[in-house]
């Protein structure tokens, strides 16, 4: 049996398989080209970097580890009492000499009352003590005058006696009229050391009374100077029972209600003076070396960017890290210590009329950039402050009343008790009259910004 199956053949003209894929030749010379273009760019910043930073940057110090500060004034009671009207809310502008907070003034008008009464009382009896002077020197007068007119009559008592001595030898003078001669003058004799005793009781007690009014007036009596002061004490409780405001400024943090009972130094609200603000800067330790006093600022705040640059200078240096006056110091006495860059507080004084334009806040950051060429200033402070740090004049003339009362009832003049507040001070009628919402609708505009 016969195999009638062929192996097929190959064609010959069958052309080969082309590779599944194929890897694509490099290209060296376009490679090296783009590295050397970025190369060069490199290059060319680096010295625009190095240019600037030797001709701008190396001038400069800046940070923004920086913030708006103020004075933060908390209105605080000194005397107790009950609130019955508050005169400012949050946000409200108010004056100098403003009325924020008025207590219960009843308890303390009853005080003034009884102060008063008392200085009346010692006044009176001081006038008195001084009117009987006059009748004591009269006494001693009186005394003296009797004791003379006694020492007359011892004398004529005595020559008497010596008289009838030598006629009662020859019996002119009976012994009986010589005995009673010798009695006259013996009785005499004893009226005069009597009267002598008198005197020197007299002046003794004239000496005593000259002794407590000597030096003095009825006005500067000790004793009255006492009672008057208690009259300026409760005076003075009376009038700290309207708590006013010490400086221009606005109402933040109000924490006290109508009828709330409040201690002395409660806080009660704060008033933030934004009219006069600083900036505290807080810079590395490495970039102190070459900060001085007096040295140009610029600074920018985040609230309104850029475009907004505020101009100041450098007035002080802190006299260490915030570290070191941390309520909590770091302890490195320890084996367990890592370095930490410290910074130093920095004190930039603001342009008022820049604050008037765009208004700031206390506790907004703030860029701030330091032109360090002018090294001429100190690194610390050499002189003691000349003028204060604030001051307020709204607590002028709080006892003119109370010292016009005072004279008053020294005088012996009758006054009716006083049954409410007096006005506020004359020289301060603005802020007393003018209204929370008085300032004008731009600056509150300005401030909503």
């Amino acid at each position: 049996m016969t195999d009638n199956t062929k192996p097929q053949s190959t064609a010959p003209n069958a052309a080969p398989q082309a590779p599944a894929s194929a890897s694509p030749t490099a290209n060296p010379t376009g490679r090296r080209k783009g590295l050397t273009i970025v190369a060069a760019a490199v290059v060319v910043g680096a010295i625009a970097w190095g240019g600037w930073h030797w001709v701008v940057a190396r001038n400069y110090q800046s940070t923004d580890n920086a913030y708006v500060a103020g004075n933060v004034v908390q209105i605080t009671p000194q005397v107790g009492g009950t609130v019955i009207s508050i005169g400012a809310d949050d946000t409200d502008y108010v004056k100098a000499g403003q009325v924020l907070v008025q207590l219960d003034p009843a308890d303390y008008l009853v005080q003034l009352a009884q102060a008063e009464a008392q200085l009346s009382q010692t006044a009176r009896q001081t006038r008195t003590l001084y009117a009987n002077n006059a009748p004591l020197a009269a006494q001693v007068a009186q005394r003296e005058a009797d004791l003379l007119r006694l020492k007359a009559d011892a004398a004529k008592a005595s020559d008497d006696v010596e008289r009838r001595r030598p006629l009662t030898a020859t019996g002119a003078v009976g012994k009986e009229e010589f005995d009673h001669a010798k009695a006259v003058a013996t009785a005499a004799s004893n009226a005069v050391v009597a009267a002598d005793a008198a005197v020197r009781a007299a002046k003794a007690q004239l000496a005593a009374a000259e002794a407590q009014t000597k030096g003095t007036t009825a006005e500067d009596f000790p004793a009255v100077m006492a009672a008057a002061a208690k009259v300026r004490e409760a005076y003075l409780s009376l009038q700290r029972t309207r708590l006013i405001s010490p400086v221009d400024g606005y109402v933040a943090k109000r924490g006290v209600q109508l009828g709330q009972r409040v201690a002395a130094g409660a806080p009660m609200m704060t008033v933030v003076d934004l009219h006069n603000l600083w900036v505290d800067a807080n810079f590395k330790e490495s970039q102190l070396a070459d900060l001085r006093m007096g040295q140009k600022v610029e600074l920018t705040a985040d609230v309104y960017g850029d475009k907004t640059p505020y101009e100041g200078k450098v007035v002080g240096l802190g006299a260490g890290t915030g570290a070191a006056f941390s309520l909590l110091p770091a302890q490195n006495a320890t084996g367990n210590w890592i370095k930490v860059v410290q910074r130093v507080p920095v004190r930039v004084s603001l342009d008022p009329e820049a604050l008037k334009q765009h208004p700031l806040r206390v506790g907004l950051s703030m860029d701030v950039k330091v032109d360090i060429r002018d090294k001429d200033g100190l690194a610390l402070a050499n002189a003691p402050r000349i003028t204060p740090v604030a001051q307020t004049a709204v607590y002028d003339g709080t006892l003119a009343q109370a010292e016009e009362r005072i004279q008053h009832i020294i005088s012996g003049d009758k006054l009716p008790a006083l049954t409410s507040l007096s006005k506020l001070p004359a020289a301060l009628p603005e802020a007393a009259a003018t209204p929370a919402n008085a300032e004008p609708a731009k600056q509150e505009q300005q401030l909503a910004q």
